[in-house]
């Protein structure tokens, strides 16, 4: 697909297009034709990213202790809420893949979609400054930062279980992996919750 495309979807116009290519090219595929990886985009991109959305929790959030800013920054700079972002916004049609990633799934891969987001960030600062870019993380975090906010403070769902079920007393509970399936990049898990060595529940995730 054309660049111009990808431009309109992330919204900003590149003056330099080297570096928006440069910004999609997988190790992979720089390795094959001899060029310039991602990777020092990815590694720029990485530290403006938590900059910005630093800056942005600090500035709205500022009911929320330094420890829970630094929770919700953690929850949206993370390759999970990057890797919904590549994919809300199809960075995988435009990624430069080597041969061997391209046999392997790589642009369904969360890692390489995740990396490449950061690395478009670091592009788009080296083009257009500060402005623009942070206009795109904020856009596409906003949602992700909002709803962390919101639970930092909640408990996570195994110390609320375990508070509940040692209301009466002591008790003994186990987790585990019963099973797993799925390629790789894309698995699911089947856990279960023992409560004093019977079966109390049973769950799936793809993970």
């Amino acid at each position: 697909m054309e660049l111009k495309e990808f431009e309109q979807t992330i919204g900003y116009s590149f003056k330099n297009i080297e570096l928006l290519k440069n910004a999609l090219r997988h190790t992979s595929y720089a390795n094959e034709h001899g060029v310039n990886s991602n990777e020092k985009l990815e590694f720029l991109g990485d530290a403006i990213l938590e900059f910005v959305t630093s800056d942005y929790i600090y500035k709205n959030y500022f009911k929320l202790k330094e420890g829970e800013m630094t929770k919700v920054r953690a929850s949206v700079v993370c390759e999970e809420s990057l890797f919904k972002v590549a994919s809300m916004l199809n960075f995988s049609d435009f990624l430069y893949l080597g041969r061997s990633e391209l046999a392997n799934n790589g642009k369904t891969r969360p890692a390489i979609l995740a990396d490449s987001v950061e690395a478009v960030i670091a592009a788009m600062y080296l083009d257009g400054g500060i402005e623009p870019v942070t206009k795109f993380i904020i856009n596409n975090l906003k949602e992700g930062i909002e709803l962390a906010s919101k639970s930092v403070g909640m408990k996570d769902h195994k110390t609320v279980l375990q508070e509940k079920l040692q209301v009466h007393g002591e008790v003994h509970i186990e987790y585990e992996i019963i099973s797993e399936s799925g390629p790789d990049h894309n698995k699911s898990f089947e856990a279960q919750v023992k409560l004093n060595g019977k079966v109390l529940a049973k769950g799936s995730r793809k993970i």
